[in-house]
């Protein structure tokens, strides 16, 4: 892997929300399709989004059923971004989501697809705060605030 493209996605400390959604290995095929372009959707529509992906401070990572959203630039994009989805799955009862929020060290990674890539505990935190959680709630922690 060239030194260019480590340089390129090397981060430090980045802003992560991790959604996923709640029950997706037991519905349907078309079920499953229909509740992930339905997210997609959503979270394409939120302003956070929009202004992160715009400015080029985003990275997205889909997870199969959800997705890690890696922002580099704003510690309050995730939890905005968040709450923005919370508000538009008032209007999507059947789409039920975990989302877990964190900051904290993430480093550039080229995955098995020869992507940039982000890992670190910051993903993997969100994670785990995302799967802590029940259904249509978010949860937060950061290590920048001890």
């Amino acid at each position: 892997m060239s030194t260019e493209i480590k340089k390129e996605i090397q981060l430090e400390i980045a802003y992560v929300l991790f959604t996923d959604i709640i029950g997706y290995s037991k519905l349907l095929i078309d079920e499953q399709h229909a509740l992930l372009e339905t997210l997609n959707q959503i979270v394409r529509g939120t302003q956070q989004f929009r202004n992160a992906e715009a400015a080029g401070k985003l990275i997205k990572i889909p997870t199969g059923d959800g997705m890690a959203l890696v922002f580099q630039d704003r510690l309050e994009a995730p939890v905005e971004c968040a709450l923005e989805i919370s508000r538009a799955l008032k209007e999507h009862p059947t789409l039920a989501l975990r989302m877990g929020v964190h900051s904290g060290p993430v480093s550039g990674v080229i995955d098995v697809n020869e992507r940039a890539n982000v890992a670190g505990a910051g993903i993997i935190m969100a994670q785990r705060w995302s799967n802590s959680r029940v259904g249509n709630r978010c949860c937060t922690i950061s290590e920048n605030a001890k």
